[in-house]
């Protein structure tokens, strides 16, 4: 248990945005993700300067093109549907290459296939300059509630001990001859995941009765909050980028 935690997104450089704390890169996120989904879907430009804010970003970063890319396919569910809407849309219809085409369909799915691979663009740039523990502190700073916070950070702590558990019993069901792959052993396997739900859940209560005998009152201590917060001038640096993109989007409101 003292061992480190590996961040299967985050990658260690030495870069202003990855010095910056992660209070400030988690606000500048989701500002940046509100005003693109506020840009009007016919406002093709300003997708194209979100996109150049975007780049920008990664190359101060030192995020690879081929890293960001790789993990886009992620959202690939709502690029095929994006793609099948322009079939499915109803109203006007206009012709593309021999196929006949719905111009709502096409909008929309422009503007799924857009605002979705920004978003999750963004996302990935937060998750690969922050670690997953700094992000938990940043909401934590940004008085998210401590419940959830104190969650998340349990989840992320021992969901390597929980995954390890469940290889185990995987080994030990095969060993034994059952093979997952066939459906009539489903019902070995949930009796599997139900096994492990208990385990997970005892583990959760010991660790919670050893918490309460160090003292835990239901906050975790203020000290871990406190050092390292953002000052003006890093909460300034980090506004240039939303304050860039609610600009675009004020102006795409307008001329749209």
């Amino acid at each position: 248990m003292g061992a480190g935690h590996a961040h299967v997104l985050h990658q260690e450089r030495d870069t202003p945005v990855h010095r910056l704390p992660p209070e400030v890169k988690v606000v500048a996120m989701v500002v940046f993700t509100l005003a693109v989904v506020a840009t009007p879907r016919e406002a093709f430009w300003a997708f194209g300067g979100y996109a150049l804010l975007v780049v920008a970003v990664a190359a101060l970063a030192r995020v690879g093109a081929r890293w960001l890319l790789l993990r886009t396919t992620i959202e690939l569910p709502f690029v095929l549907f994006a793609f099948v809407l322009p079939f499915l849309g109803a109203g006007e219809r206009v012709e593309l290459a021999g196929l006949s085409l719905s111009v709502d369909g096409l909008y929309g799915g422009w503007n799924i296939l857009a605002k979705g691979t920004l978003g999750v663009l963004a996302s990935l740039l937060l998750a690969a300059t922050t670690t997953s523990r700094d992000l938990i502190l940043g909401l934590d700073r940004l008085r998210c509630p401590q419940v959830l916070t104190q969650i998340a950070s349990f989840m992320l702590r021992y969901l390597e001990v929980l995954v390890g558990e469940a290889r185990r019993m995987r080994v030990a069901r095969l060993s034994r001859g059952d093979d997952p792959r066939f459906l009539w052993q489903l019902r070995g396997f949930a009796a599997g995941v139900g096994a492990l739900f208990l385990r997970a859940f005892e583990r959760g209560e010991r660790v919670y009765l050893a918490m309460l005998s160090r003292g835990y009152a239901g906050r975790m201590p203020a000290v871990w909050q406190g050092a390292g917060a953002a000052d003006a001038g890093q909460w300034a640096v980090a506004a240039v980028v939303p304050v860039l993109a609610v600009g675009i989007a004020a102006a795409a409101l307008v001329l749209t």
